[in-house]
């Protein structure tokens, strides 16, 4: 990432992320061999993962968003 630059920042964001994509997670859910009890757990946890993960995203896009307003590229 190219430091200070809130725009490449911004992209970066929809790019990559430091924690795998809650897709990614589910997936492998999907492919491990669990029994009943432990799959809810699982997605239980899943669930909050998701949750959470989709909170930091929106919470660093709008603070992206703020510091493009005040320091725009020249």
């Amino acid at each position: 990432m190219q430091h200070y630059n809130p725009e490449t920042a911004l992209e970066e964001l929809t790019e990559d992320s430091v924690l795998p994509n809650p897709v990614h997670v589910r997936d492998m859910m999907s492919r491990a061999k669990m029994p009943p009890a432990q799959a809810v757990e699982i997605t239980k946890k899943f669930h909050a993962y998701q949750k959470a993960f989709g909170a930091a995203q929106d919470s660093g896009r709008t603070l992206l968003e703020d510091l493009i307003k005040f320091n725009p590229v020249p």
